[in-house]
């Protein structure tokens, strides 16, 4: 992959997850899978506005959903997501 489509891909994830409620929807799910309703009741949202998010949070690779039955399971998608937001609230409170 050419170095420029590559930081456009990187500038484009990073512009996704600049979003505080996408970004609290992620930092939310680094405890683990969760249903949409938990998603909707952690952040006091409505499911539609809270769909849209994780929308978005799937299409850009972020997100992936499992569902079950008719219940719709988020998780992150791999292990790379999950260290790029722990290391950056790591690096925000560092020295606090």
């Amino acid at each position: 992959m050419e170095n420029n489509l590559k930081m456009v891909r990187l500038a484009q994830m990073f512009d996704v997850l600049g979003d505080i409620n996408r970004l609290e929807i992620v930092v939310y799910l680094t405890g683990g899978e969760k249903k949409v309703s938990d998603i909707v009741d952690h952040l006091g949202m409505t499911q539609s506005a809270v769909s849209h998010q994780l929308r978005i949070l799937k299409d850009a690779r972020i997100l992936k959903a499992t569902k079950i039955g008719k219940a719709v399971y988020y998780s992150i998608s791999d292990q790379h997501v999950e260290m790029i937001v722990q290391n950056g609230l790591t690096h925000m409170f560092h020295g606090e």
